[in-house]
């Protein structure tokens, strides 16, 4: 393995069998072939063009809902920083680099005026959210988004608007391999100190009933609901994934060091030294049994990525 896999030599931090265990919610996972933290937009794009087409590109946020696989990544993992936080506010829009926190982006819209309360209690960054079509309360991102910013594999900077993103519920379109860097979002006008108290609220239930001191890498798998195209709930189903895991007997089921939470049972937690096929196995089995009690399939809403340990 080279130290520098791309003909082009980076202003920021390039490394090589980098372990990724420490950078994920969950803390498993093995090495990836390379890391790469780009200086600006620039870097990375040419960085990516300079880069062999076979080599894949795998870009990485903070790492709040995902599994990274004992094995590690054939891959370079690209992580955003500090030139890719900043959030402005102009008008009625607000504007994220991918690497902003969700929680980040709501207060300081909040303080503004500007009414994104539904990114408060969604963990991780932007980048995340609109790749992943992030919602909470009956709202997506899907319903606020404007356009996004992203970086081609070949190394092109691009902008991407929600028809081009196609959304669905906890999806979009994505090509693989390019890299959102930032998305600017249309916001609804609100008195700042209701937009702080509600945003209060939502953490007071969330703590209530979520497991937010331990590991985990949020809701485990999607509710098997109806959605429509714009990833909006169309209200034909309302089950509800943990009442599933809950009737298949699966609340607080254990392999190694992984289980599924006692508090809110579609919360997949490390318990102490859960390895990634703990998880994922544990996960697997969890969806096996709600199939036999309900004949439904749960589908992950957990990404997990890289290969298995030997």
């Amino acid at each position: 393995m080279t130290d520098n896999p791309s003909t082009y030599t980076p202003r920021g931090v390039l490394t090589s069998n980098r372990p990724l265990a420490e950078l994920t919610w969950l803390r498993v996972g093995g090495p990836a072939d390379w890391f790469f933290q780009p200086a600006d937009e620039d870097d990375l794009a040419a960085f990516l063009k300079g880069l062999p087409e076979e080599i894949a590109v795998f870009p990485m946020g903070v790492g709040s809902n995902l599994i990274v696989r004992d094995g590690g990544i054939r891959a370079v993992v690209v992580r955003l920083g500090r030139g890719f936080n900043g959030i402005e506010i102009e008008g009625d829009t607000v504007i994220a680099g991918s690497a902003a926190l969700d929680a980040h982006v709501a207060r300081k819209a909040a303080q503004a005026g500007r009414d994104l309360t539904f990114l408060r209690t969604i963990p991780g960054a932007i980048g995340g959210a609109v790749r992943m079509n992030a919602g909470c309360y009956g709202t997506y991102v899907a319903d606020h988004l404007i356009e996004a910013r992203a970086i081609t594999r070949a190394g092109e900077k691009v902008t991407l608007t929600p028809a081009d993103l196609n959304f669905a519920y906890r999806q979009s379109d994505l090509p693989e391999g390019w890299v959102l860097t930032g998305a600017t979002f249309r916001a609804e006008a609100g008195d700042p100190e209701a937009l702080e108290a509600q945003m209060a609220d939502q953490l007071a239930k969330r703590d209530a009933t979520q497991p937010t001191k331990d590991r985990t890498a949020g809701s485990t798998f999607r509710n098997p609901a109806g959605f429509s195209s714009t990833g909006r709930e169309d209200d034909v189903h309302d089950l509800k994934a943990w009442k599933l895991i809950d009737d298949a007997g699966m609340r607080g089921a254990r392999i190694g060091g992984a289980q599924m939470s006692e508090k809110h049972s579609n919360f997949l937690i490390n318990a102490g030294d859960a390895t990634a096929a703990d998880l994922e196995n544990l996960g697997e089995e969890v969806r096996k049994k709600v199939v036999q009690s309900s004949g439904i399939s749960l589908q992950w809403e957990i990404m997990r990525v890289g290969e298995f340990g030997a």
